[in-house]
């Protein structure tokens, strides 16, 4: 497999950007993504499965009038904060200080995620979900825009991210406090950026969005993993992420597991075929073949596409379907040394060599 083929410049400023921790982000990628797309004459981009939209983000900041898309309502919010909410900081600060100035109280969320246990194994402090549940409701009750609640809202994910007790996401938790979670939560402002395009936040699953012609489209599906041990619910986005879920839509859900999981979080419900497991009756890879699928109906001039070594897909099967589907204009292949997520083991560990190069592939194609 080609390393660069094609390389652009490495000295071409990428754009600021920010997000909470997420198996998915693409903050190490950004640079191989702006270098690699730059010199395209695009002017409209989808970032398909936008998760923390940091892509997107960049995309905004490039002036593509960039569109944002993932199932994930609190994506959706992300989306809302960084692409569309346009008025100034000043707006938003005396709010953010009124919530600030907000004593704590015992709600639902420090019922469920809150604990001063000396054992851990919770996600936060008692101290800040308390801050939480007074903070959340008060958000509630004012009669703002979405694109206001979604400000407000993205600050207190940031904040809360500052303070956690995870490794990154929420389907177990820590032994022992961390840290971060000693320090008390605290609402800032989220570094918006100036919008210089027209941009659109869908919530709809990405092979519908990708049937609307775009320039350019990201494609980042999830990955799944080789691992066929491992159970479904360790590589579903809405198992590892479905904390966040419940604090935008503020729902006090069922709840289940020593995790305190939503129960649309099972492995039985919130299913996506790029994170399936299974074969079909004819053998062939269900992941797989929605992965085909996903490039074959995408509406576009270029995709670019990434993957990683973890995923269901060997390199060869990659390359069979991008051949299928258009020219390679280029190829990337980056090396990351494992972060502790992905170093765990099955049961309260990941189960993947920590000893391993993990590695992410950019495929640049033209249709």
């Amino acid at each position: 497999m080609p390393t660069d083929c094609n390389p652009r410049s490495s000295s071409i400023a990428v754009p600021s950007t920010e997000g909470i921790k997420y198996a998915g982000s693409k903050r190490r990628l950004l640079p191989h993504i702006v270098q690699m797309t730059s010199g395209l004459r695009v002017k409209t981009a989808l970032d398909a499965f936008s998760g923390t939209t940091r892509v997107a983000q960049a995309f905004a900041q490039m002036g593509l009038d960039t569109t944002a898309n993932d199932i994930a309502p609190w994506s959706r919010v992300f989306a809302t904060c960084y692409l569309l909410s346009t008025k100034p900081d000043s707006y938003y600060q005396p709010l953010l200080d009124k919530l600030n100035a907000l004593p704590g109280r015992h709600g639902w969320f420090s019922a469920h995620y809150g604990s001063d246990d000396p054992a851990g194994k919770h996600p936060f402090r008692l101290k800040n979900t308390m801050r939480l549940d007074a903070i959340r409701d008060k958000i509630d009750a004012w009669p703002l825009p979405e694109e206001d609640k979604s400000v407000l809202l993205v600050s207190l994910m940031l904040a809360l991210d500052a303070v956690d007790n995870t490794l990154g996401h929420f389907a177990s938790y820590l032994s022992g406090w961390s840290a971060r979670s000693q320090r008390d939560l605290h609402l800032r402002l989220p570094r918006r950026f100036p919008l210089r395009s027209q941009n659109v936040v869908l919530q709809t699953d990405a092979l519908q969005a990708v049937r609307q012609f775009h320039d350019l489209v990201y494609l980042d599906p999830p990955y799944g993993s080789n691992n066929r041990k491992m159970p479904p619910s360790r590589v579903r986005y809405a198992a590892y992420y479905h904390f966040w879920k419940t604090l935008v839509l503020n729902d006090h859900p069922t709840l289940f597991g020593r995790a305190n999981r939503r129960e649309d979080s099972r492995d039985n419900a919130s299913s996506s075929p790029f994170e399936d497991f299974r074969t079909d009756d004819a053998g062939q890879s269900v992941a797989l073949k929605a992965l085909k699928q996903l490039i074959a109906q995408t509406q576009a001039r270029y995709i670019l596409l990434s993957y990683s070594s973890g995923g269901r897909a060997t390199k060869d099967e990659l390359y069979n379907i991008i051949y299928s589907s258009g020219r390679l204009l280029e190829a990337r292949e980056i090396d990351y040394t494992q972060n502790v997520m992905h170093a765990m083991r099955r049961t309260n560990e990941w189960g993947i060599n920590p000893t391993a190069a993990h590695r992410e592939y950019l495929f640049l194609i033209e249709k």
